[in-house]
């Protein structure tokens, strides 16, 4: 009996697994295809084949879901931070990585095309700013902040860098100020070294912050 009710967890977990990847999968060919802003829960539960309640028992609701694929979509931009060519990845000083981990960020917001900007820009604030991509990032930059040798609250000086590369701010900027993109990025950079004045880190850390 145990060997059979263990036979049909591994069967629930499986086909769980299957329908949120492929109702992942689905939500994103329709994102990509009629925009973030367009996409219906119940759009997104036709071309992944399952019922609307199955969509809803698995992210809850609509900002759920953009959430969970907000994350999967950040997750090659991650990787690349985490294990890629420098000065993004790893193989490069801290204080080179932080600057090319701002730059990206904000060619990324002010690209047309970027899908972890169109899902970031349709979840609700709260969701956005307090979920485990945000954590990853103010670990990031934290830690590369403690290891290019900056002075001060390295938690609370990557509160303050992030605040700079949040979608709002870049949006504003761009859109009410005027303010162009490599404008933006070489104020990202002057704020890294303006944080970091000179730096500690004389030799490239292998291990990733992420």
């Amino acid at each position: 009996m145990g060997a059979q009710d263990d036979t049909t967890a591994i069967t629930e977990r499986s086909d769980a697994a299957r329908n949120r990847a492929r109702l992942l999968g689905a939500a994103g060919r329709l994102v990509a295809e009629h925009g973030a802003e367009r996409v219906t829960m119940e759009a997104i539960a036709k071309e992944a084949g399952v019922g609307k309640a199955t969509l809803f028992r698995r992210f809850g609701d609509r900002g759920g879901l953009l959430l969970a694929l907000f994350a999967e979509a950040e997750a090659d931009f991650q990787e690349v931070c985490r294990s890629g060519p420098p000065p993004l990845g790893p193989g490069a000083p801290a204080k080179d990585r932080l600057t090319a981990f701002g730059c990206a960020i904000i060619e990324r917001i002010a690209g047309e095309t970027d899908l972890s900007t169109a899902l970031a820009r349709q979840l609700p604030r709260e969701r956005r700013y307090v979920s485990e991509t945000a954590d990853i990032y103010h670990r990031h930059v934290s830690t590369l902040l403690c290891e290019a040798g900056a002075d001060g609250d390295c938690d609370m000086l990557a509160h303050a860098l992030l605040t700079f590369l949040n979608i709002d701010a870049v949006d504003h900027l761009r859109h009410d100020r005027n303010v162009d993109a490599a404008r933006l990025q070489a104020t990202w950079a002057d704020l890294v070294r303006r944080v970091v004045p000179h730096g500690t880190d004389p030799e490239p850390h292998s291990a990733s912050a992420l």
